[in-house]
């Protein structure tokens, strides 16, 4: 988004500024001459929001574009959503708020709650009908019909018994209506099912495939090569040459973008995906196939479902879309339902895991100091969707009551405290005030479940901090909420352990991972007097940064800890952000000042992982770590270099470079180069202003 925004900021004369994972200033930078666009993360769009309120700013933020408003409905991620929209009704009447949405059904609370007008539409670009397919008779999907489904045609492709073994569900008379001319997704229920049938698939087609656009497959084989540090998947090498790949969060965001670019450009015909492909990447094709309904175990919901189906008709290329759902017998009633049944309403979030989103809220409103009454806490709370959703609430509680039960758990857990001075309103009521911990848990965005154990981690690591590497700093930022997504290889403790400096060994000591117990695990002996199982799962995926951090190797990371190559650079960015998170939350609190120099820099680091000259290329939007090489290496070794470039030499310099692709860099760049000079004008302007509180015969440069 950012890099198809700034080819319009440099021509009408806007800033577009990105605001996602540990990018974006807080607060950001007050422009006087020229306006912003923020591209934000709905998480960085929040803290974005309590920093323009917090400086006053807020009435200057004059439009808000919610895409995917439904996602208000979506666990944490739809709390932080609900609460920022909310701050922004109650803090500024000039702001207007745009919400977007394919998949909504309960309008009129959102209409509500955003005290808007609704407009809605059925126009599509290109046609989608919707198909079910049970055995080899392809039914489309019909509400006139008897039980919803008319009967379309029976599939008509000669099947041996062993492709019907090895192919029950016919996947391949499917695609191969479609491919090659057209472009087709599979999407599938996991990762390993969509590597699985692409290998299948690939198995079974005419060798003929190969042929087609065979110096393009054998371009895109090179370029994952080459990003790959001389590595590819075997299933990729095996796959692309019959314009196949699958594509799921397990690989890196070098080889997804290469891949969605082979796809966008006809070299690849066919993705087999997971459902994150639906909401996440504009990825469309002729036919969408959905190989069961179901994401992992769980049934399919109608949303879903719809984002699904939805990739199905390029407009501006196609005159036509459909989908194909495969159903078994068992699932055919289930089916009637979704592809029948009405979307899901969309219910406030705030309210979940013990009113997690509520308790984050209110610790907010008394630090920025929009409420600092119980009485004004509860006004808030009217505006938000949770109140008119009140049915959310149990049976004996009422919104007040919830507001008050909260105010006084965050009291309880030292975040909010009652004034010093004891002075009482009217109606007897105490202000509210944030405490030290509280305001640096909210500026940080730090989880509230986990402040109190952030803190003493943070206090227990000034009693020794090591730095002869960042192992220790990587412990103190690892986001406490990776480590469910960690079940340790003893075996690869103990060798990587065995391979850490005395140094770096006494952090583990340090944090409480002696080597006896790395031994006796990876031996298989029994423990008497266990250790924490969380610090042992931090550690150990702090050792897979640390590994990373020194190599730059993704794959040899990889290979070395038996972890797929995705889950590594997840686990990087959310170490990234979370290293941002407490950065902030460092800043806040005087007795961690150690901490602000030494996290600023490896936020860097962690955001990054590259080389540093390769860093500021990085900054431009799209460009990853391999086309960052392939500039360096042609020369433009600069933001300025790459802003100053013409985009028809840089095709003919970069590799499989497309013109939009370096029209869109070369924007980019100009824009990050006009930012960051904007930047410095302001500074400049800032320090030669004379303050309004001196007299003018006392003003002096």
């Amino acid at each position: 988004m950012v890099g198809g925004l700034s080819g319009f900021g440099m021509e009408l004369g806007f800033l577009v500024e990105e605001y996602a994972g540990s990018k974006g200033r807080i607060p950001p930078i007050k422009r006087r001459l020229k306006k912003s666009l923020y591209i934000a993360t709905i998480e960085k769009g929040h803290n974005l929001v309590n920093s323009l309120i917090e400086t006053g700013q807020i009435s200057n933020l004059g439009l808000v574009v919610v895409d995917e408003l439904h996602m208000l409905g979506e666990g944490s991620r739809g709390a932080i959503l609900e609460m920022t929209l909310a701050k922004i009704l109650y803090s500024s009447k000039t702001t207007q708020i745009i919400g977007m949405s394919a998949t909504l059904n309960n309008v009129g609370d959102l209409q509500q709650f955003l005290k808007a007008e609704y407009y809605t539409s059925n126009f599509r670009p290109v046609e989608l009908k919707e198909y079910i397919k049970i055995q080899d008779s392809i039914y489309e999907v019909d509400s006139k019909a008897e039980n919803g489904f008319a009967f379309s045609r029976l599939l008509d492709f000669k099947y041996s018994s062993s492709l019907q073994n090895t192919d029950p569900d016919h996947l391949i008379a499917l695609v191969t209506e479609v491919i090659p001319k057209y472009s087709c997704l599979v999407f599938c229920p996991t990762k390993k099912n969509c590597e699985n049938v692409a290998e299948m698939i690939c198995k079974y087609l005419n060798r003929d495939y190969k042929k087609l656009k065979e110096k393009e497959k054998q371009d895109l084989i090179k370029d994952l090569t080459n990003i790959c540090n001389g590595k590819l998947c075997p299933i990729l090498r095996r796959t692309i040459p019959f314009g196949i790949a699958y594509h799921h969060s397990g690989l890196t965001s070098d080889e997804r973008k290469q891949i969605e670019e082979a796809y966008s450009l006809g070299t690849l015909c066919l993705l087999t995906c997971t459902s994150t492909l639906a909401a996440g990447v504009n990825l469309p094709a002729r036919r969408v196939i959905l190989r069961a309904p179901y994401v992992a175990t769980d049934f399919l919901k109608k949303n879903q479902y719809k984002q699904m189906v939805g990739r199905a008709g390029r407009a501006g290329i196609d005159k036509a879309g459909e989908s194909i759902l495969i159903v078994q017998e068992k699932d055919k009633e289930l089916v009637q339902n979704l592809v029948h049944s009405p979307l899901e309403s969309c219910y406030s979030s705030l309210h979940l895991e013990f009113n997690k989103g509520i308790r984050s809220l209110l610790l907010s409103l008394v630090g920025l100091k929009m409420a600092t009454k119980p009485e004004e806490v509860y006004q808030f709370m009217c505006g938000t969707l949770f109140s008119i959703q009140q049915q959310l609430l149990p049976k004996e509680k009422s919104l007040w009551d919830v507001t008050v039960e909260v105010l006084q758990w965050l009291k309880q857990s030292g975040l909010l405290k009652e004034r010093a001075n004891g002075h009482s309103d009217q109606n007897g009521q105490h202000n509210l005030e944030i405490t030290p911990l509280g305001q640096a848990t909210y500026k940080g965005s730090v989880d509230l479940a986990y402040c109190n154990t952030l803190y003493k981690d943070l206090k227990k690591g000034l009693e020794g901090l090591i730095l002869e590497s960042c192992l220790h700093l990587l412990y103190l930022t690892m986001p406490y909420d990776m480590i469910s997504q960690c079940i340790p290889n003893w075996m690869i403790y103990l060798k990587q352990y065995s391979c850490l400096s005395p140094g770096e060994q006494q952090v583990a000591a340090l944090v409480g991972v002696p080597e006896s117990f790395i031994t006796k695990k990876a031996s298989g002996q029994v423990i008497k007097k266990d250790v924490d199982s969380s610090t042992v799962c931090r550690l150990y995926l702090s050792l897979v940064l640390h590994a990373l951090l020194k190599e730059n190797n993704i794959w040899d990371v990889a290979e070395k800890f038996n972890l797929s190559r995705g889950f590594i650079q997840t686990l990087l960015n959310s170490t990234a952000s979370f290293s941002s998170s407490v950065l902030h939350f460092c800043e806040e609190l005087s007795e961690f000042w150690v901490y602000k120099a030494l996290l600023t820099e490896l936020t860097k680091r962690l955001t990054y992982c590259v080389k540093a000259e390769l860093i500021p290329l990085m900054e431009v939007a799209g460009v990853l770590e391999a086309r960052a090489k392939q500039l360096y290496n042609s020369g433009y070794k600069t933001l300025a270099h790459l802003a100053n470039a013409n985009p028809e030499v840089l095709v003919k310099s970069i590799e499989h470079l497309s013109r939009g692709q370096a029209r869109r860099i070369v924007s980019s760049a100009k824009m990050c180069l006009a930012e960051k000079a904007e930047a410095l004008q302001e500074e400049v302007e800032e320090l030669l202003r004379i303050p309004t509180d001196i007299p003018p015969n006392h003003a002096s440069l």
